[in-house]
């Protein structure tokens, strides 16, 4: 199995960035592979595909333009941010298999709270509720450098879902977004989460 740093931290956006841009730079010089499990500010970001003019409408909560794929979502309270720092070199390069793997491990962390989620042909994680609408639970938005990858997911655990209404999430207007909680129908906090969370991730990026 790899060995791996877990960092959590409850920060704000851009100190979280710098302790990524920190960790990838270790990585990158032969250093020990890092999984960050974060707890960020209200925050919206803009990945590379992101329409800033139409997608944002919450100028309240303010909004960081980043270099990862993708469009524009929410982090805050109640949501894991997770950033696998992990050197591609030493597995396969294929982005498309290691989105996949993202997506797997978070419906294998989703399956142990008896949570069904699957994927569709848009990035992410997704589950259907009992009138059998689709909703979207986590987010994936990626970059890599000289094959380490960075940036990450978002997992909703518990946040406050009215803050997604602020932007239309990843660019997708027909599907809306859920929470571990929202499904259970009881508090589900982070900490809940965490263990399982970084047990799977063991289990999935060996």
């Amino acid at each position: 199995m790899a060995n791996f740093t877990i960092k959590k931290l409850k920060t704000d956006y851009l100190t979280a960035q710098k302790e990524q841009e920190q960790a990838l730079h270790n990585v990158i010089n032969g250093e020990t592979e890092t999984l960050f499990i974060n707890e960020l500010n209200d925050v919206y970001t803009a990945g590379t595909s992101a329409n800033i003019e139409t997608d944002y409408f919450n100028k309240e909560i303010p909004l960081v333009e980043t270099g990862r794929g993708g469009e524009i979502t929410y982090h805050g309270p109640g949501q894991i941010v997770a950033y696998p720092i992990l050197n591609l070199n030493n597995r396969d390069k294929d982005l498309r298999k290691y989105i996949e793997n993202l997506q797997q491990w978070i419906i294998n962390t989703l399956d142990h709270f008896d949570i069904e989620a699957f994927t569709t042909d848009d990035v992410g994680v997704w589950v259907k509720n009992d009138n059998g609408s689709i909703k979207k639970i986590a987010a994936i938005g990626i970059r890599v450098r000289k094959w380490i990858t960075f940036h990450g997911i978002a997992l909703n655990v518990n946040p406050d879902l009215e803050k997604f209404n602020g932007i239309v999430p990843c660019g997708i207007k027909t599907h809306g977004v859920t929470s571990i909680s929202q499904i259970l129908g009881k508090e589900i906090s982070n900490q809940d989460v965490e263990y399982i969370l970084i047990e799977e991730f063991k289990k999935t990026f060996k």
